[in-house]
């Protein structure tokens, strides 16, 4: 951390703590409900939801090769094989909105369309396989599994609009070649790598399995029961396959990069938990904002509310996941589902930072109609979710 930036941190702390009226019955209340969600968090999300994504993207980060994702883009490769990766590169690269800021400007400069860069931009923080764990697990799966799809579908169309729109620019552009080469010699299959993959999703899920509703009868509630069983086998398993198919600096180094996503993420996740709590509280318990507030602005399914949630996603700033948490008071406050889905469409890609050095990197002109598409396609694709969820 910045000198600069603790400083901040410092001064505004000091602020909070000398102006705040910490005696009035609301804000103690917020402040009550700020860490009442905080134990939520901790109790219901952490050990069976949080830990065990930290440990799939630190595998990923480590096991998969970034070089064999990026090399794709290149001016010679098929354009059917550079939008779908970089539609689904996301999920690979498990990159924030800051971090693939270097590397779009990398392969946009050294030769890549303007189409895939830009699927790629927007692909890189929105499919982030954490954020969507999460969302799937605090905010409901219907949700979670809209954010996935609708970011996938985001990331060609974005690219195909502006493959189209600049096509002329990008005919004109000094195409140079992208060549990374894979990283061979791990000594592993892709289905080795795929079944260590895979089991770690499932001990995600087991150990993430909801409780059913009460008076449920069938499969569910019997998955249920033998959840802690199944997580166990699947444990086991899983140090087989560490024990056999790794050798030990692999999984020094796999355990480090999950410490790295550790000490990056949950300091943020925690503040933002802690502001959200404060400012709008839980589900159904009154914090520092007014319900009336939340539901006049992004309450029902309108074409405003949907629009202003976009709008807002895009122009605001979100640290890694904590999007969730805010969502999560502001939906308790009486935001509306469709919008609820345009911010998430909207927000973790683009920042008004982000903006300023995409700018840079591809000019004003096509920052503002990419920033554009995906206002409008996070307008649209609420609107259309607020509808189906009713």
């Amino acid at each position: 951390m910045k000198e600069r930036t603790k400083l901040v941190i410092i001064v505004l702390v000091f602020i909070g703590a000398y102006y705040i009226p910490w005696a009035s019955p609301g804000v103690c209340r917020s402040g009550l409900e700020a860490f009442m969600m905080l134990q939520e968090y901790a109790r219901q999300h952490v050990l069976t939801c949080l830990i065990p994504a930290f440990f799939i993207a630190g595998a990923i980060s480590v096991f998969v090769s970034q070089a064999s994702v990026l090399k794709y883009f290149g001016a010679t490769a098929k354009k059917t094989l550079s939008y779908s990766v970089a539609s689904v590169s996301g999920t690979v690269l498990a990159v924030c909105s800051c971090t693939v800021l270097p590397l779009f400007a990398g392969i946009y400069t050294r030769g890549a369309g303007i189409g895939p860069a830009t699927a790629f931009l927007y692909s890189g923080p929105a499919i982030n396989v954490l954020a969507i764990v999460l969302t799937a697990r605090i905010l409901g799966w219907q949700l979670g599994l809209a954010r996935a799809i609708g970011a996938v579908l985001f990331a060609v169309i974005t690219g195909l609009l502006m493959a189209f729109i600049f096509r002329k620019d990008d005919a004109a552009r000094a195409t140079g070649e992208i060549f990374l080469p894979e990283d061979d010699g791990k000594g592993r299959t892709l289905t080795q790598d795929a079944l260590f993959m895979l089991t770690m999703v499932l001990i995600l899920i087991f150990a993430a399995f909801a409780r059913p509703a009460q008076g449920s009868t069938g499969l569910w509630p019997a998955v249920f029961a033998a959840k802690w069983y199944i997580t166990g086998v699947l444990l086991i398993i899983l140090g087989f396959m560490l024990k056999g198919w790794f050798v030990k600096e692999e999984r020094v180094t796999w355990v480090q990069s999950t410490w790295g996503f550790m000490k990056q993420i949950f300091p943020l996740l925690g503040a933002g938990v802690l502001v959200a709590g404060f400012m709008l509280g839980r589900p159904g318990h009154a914090a520092l904002i007014p319900d009336q507030y939340i539901e006049s602005l992004v309450g029902g399914n309108s074409l405003w509310a949907n629009l202003f949630a976009s709008v807002s996603g895009a122009l605001m700033y979100f640290a890694t996941l904590t999007e969730v948490p805010i969502l999560q008071g502001l939906l308790g406050a009486g935001m509306g589902k469709g919008p609820a889905l345009s911010l998430l469409l909207a927000g973790p890609a683009l920042s008004l930072p982000n903006m300023l050095v995409i700018g840079s990197v591809m000019g004003v002109k096509k920052t503002a109609v990419f920033s554009g598409i995906i206002v409008v396609l996070s307008t649209i694709a609420g609107m259309c979710y607020g509808w189906i969820a009713g």
